[in-house]
């Protein structure tokens, strides 16, 4: 037993046939962990939050694009079909445009999840844009100011003056109508009110994550050692940022009447384009410097 355990052929150390690399048994298990690596699916504190409640979901086998696109076919399909049903082809017009938006921020939403998730960023900006949820913040709070606006403020001062409309370039028509009233009548129909909340909250929601793209980006710029070669991408995020704000603009014909809701979706589009434009300017400039 000494003497084969001497020559190392038989009873020596059990890592030594390791050495050279052919029977090591940790080889395997490494190149399989690479695999992985570069395989893997995004976590949860990489995604949205909408991708992580449809990856969550039991027995959902969809990509979130599959679930996107179903979702935003039965909101159009509920669209008509209400308008159809209770004789609301006047709502439909703004149920599509609506509709539209969101179909046109989901899009964008996975474009500039998946650039984000594939920059060589550091990982405080990877947390703050997906792991925080910030933009879920964000989207209920833009939506309960549109409740609130809906439901409150609209029908009790319907037909005043917003003070701020008077800074207003072009003069802002009032109608004597609460927007409620005149696209759904007097008595709502309790379903057509349902869906058009839950289209609302979805265009709500990316209205928030478009937000929280462009102060990440505008605070990466300021404080974060972000790499050089990568500008490209990160200019290319800020331009898409602005392209959702901008498709947005389809909504306006609808509230055109509706000193409150116009100026807030228009300073909201100019409030993107000059934060992500200010990105993007600091952003040349580093690359200057």
């Amino acid at each position: 037993m000494t003497r084969e355990g001497n020559d190392g052929s038989e009873g020596g150390d059990p890592d030594a046939e390791g050495v050279d690399g052919t029977d090591d048994p940790h080889g395997s298990d490494d190149a399989e962990d690479a695999e992985d690596t570069s395989t893997r699916l995004p976590e949860f504190g990489e995604v949205w939050v909408y991708e992580s409640i449809v990856r969550a979901l039991p027995g959902a086998n969809l990509s979130p694009t599959a679930a996107i696109t179903l979702q935003l076919a039965l909101f159009e399909v509920g669209v008509l079909l209400f308008a159809w049903g209770y004789g609301l082809w006047n709502a439909a017009a703004a149920g599509t445009a609506a509709v539209f938006v969101a179909a046109v921020g989901s899009y964008l939403l996975l474009r500039l999840g998946d650039s984000n998730r594939t920059l060589d960023a550091p990982t405080t900006y990877t947390r703050l844009l997906f792991g925080s949820s910030i933009e879920v913040v964000l989207a209920v709070l833009a939506f309960i100011a549109l409740v609130t606006h809906l439901f409150v403020y609209d029908p009790q001062h319907v037909g005043e003056t917003l003070p701020m409309a008077q800074w207003a370039p072009i003069p802002i028509p009032r109608s004597e109508t609460p927007l409620v009233t005149a696209l759904f009548g007097p008595e709502p129909p309790v379903p057509v009110v349902f869906l058009s909340l839950l289209v609302l909250w979805d265009v709500c929601y990316r209205i928030g994550v478009s937000w929280w793209i462009a102060v990440v980006s505008l605070y990466g710029e300021l404080r974060l050692p972000l790499p050089p070669e990568s500008g490209d991408e990160f200019r290319r995020i800020d331009y898409l940022n602005v392209a959702f704000a901008l498709a947005q603009l389809v909504l306006v014909p609808f509230i055109r009447d509706r000193p409150a809701l116009l100026l807030a979706v228009c300073g909201h589009v100019l409030a993107v384009f000059v934060v992500s434009g200010a990105a993007v300017a600091i952003s040349y400039r580093r690359e200057a410097a």
